[in-house]
């Protein structure tokens, strides 16, 4: 049996990814089998359809996407996680190919978590590698407190808006980081300062920061480091597009990690008590529907959206 699905068949960008039949996946022992009901759009699929990510670990033809919600149509030997009929959202398998651009997926039962009461299909779908960033780069490495002070760059986008909420909501005084138009945006997620980094370098104006959550590489990942207070802690998701950033944060008495974010059910099920307490929203910028899943990438690709991007409803329509 077939189902529909986005695959790329060359790293040439968005424009090679199409609309094709794959065989249904079956879910191995410890799997589930999930009717996809939304996929969330995040930049790391932008940039693999360019060859310029995770393509090492991925083989062509490649199916897109790795943010996935929707309902467990089938369990696999041994899982006692979920059963049929349960709203999951996650992750799965990254870097590794997940295939959530398509009809279904199977995957580890332990890289979904229940979606919680109150949040639909589109913003579960949203919420997996955007909020499991966020929260990783946060709480696992950052150890971020109540009452410390946390600097967030790109603020207004899909990991940024997420992570002013969650700091927030683990008591820190939050800075974020944004172009002016974003402004009250920000604000509104609950930052206490919003800085323009398009008029005045940041770490000009943002000093004894004890955490900094940074989302840009090269120069902007090593000026980071000068916002730093003695001993603070730098987490850069572009780590490796920052060439000198350990021998930088040395001279300057700070630490610097990078990071990558992982699977973990867990870290979305932290996720989930909050967005059903109230405490994390999630914002959707735009939808599509599967078959242009090509224009959402476009769309992603451009660098300027504020909150997520999704494709949602009946997949194929």
């Amino acid at each position: 049996m077939f189902v529909l699905a986005i695959t790329q068949h060359s790293w040439d960008g968005p424009d090679s990814a199409r609309l094709e039949e794959i065989p249904e996946p079956r879910p191995a022992p410890t799997e589930v089998k999930v009717r996809v009901h939304a996929a969330g759009v995040n930049p790391v699929d932008y940039f693999t359809s360019g060859g310029k990510a995770y393509n090492r670990v991925l083989t062509l033809p490649f199916i897109h996407g790795w943010d996935v919600a929707g309902v467990v149509e089938e369990v696999g030997y041994g899982v006692n996680r979920f059963k049929v009929g349960d709203r999951v959202f996650g992750m799965p398998w990254f870097p590794r190919q997940a295939g959530a651009y398509a009809e279904f997926v199977a995957a580890p039962a332990r890289h979904f978590a229940a979606i919680p009461v109150g949040l639909n299909y589109a913003e579960a779908a949203a919420l997996p590698l955007a909020g499991l960033t966020a929260w990783q780069m946060l709480v696992d490495v950052g150890r971020v407190t109540a009452g410390q002070r946390v600097l967030i760059s790109g603020a207004a986008g899909g990991v940024g808006h997420l992570a002013v909420q969650i700091a927030k909501a683990r008591g820190a005084y939050v800075i974020g980081a944004a172009r002016a138009a974003k402004h009250r945006f920000v604000s509104e997620l609950g930052a206490d300062e919003v800085v323009d980094y398009t008029t005045t370098p940041v770490h000009q104006v943002a000093r004894d920061v004890d955490v900094v959550i940074q989302m840009f590489g090269r120069d902007a990942g090593l000026a980071a480091l000068e916002c730093l207070r003695p001993g603070g802690i730098l987490v850069n998701a572009q780590a490796a597009w920052t060439p000198g950033m350990q021998e930088r944060a040395e001279q300057l008495g700070v630490h610097a990690y990078g990071y990558l974010v992982e699977p973990d059910a867990a870290g979305l099920d932290a996720l989930g008590e909050l967005a059903a307490s109230g405490k994390l929203l999630v914002h959707i910028a735009e939808q599509f529907p599967l078959r242009e899943a090509a224009r959402a990438l476009r769309v992603v690709g451009d660098g300027h959206t504020t909150g997520k991007i999704v494709l949602t409803a009946a997949m194929s329509a």
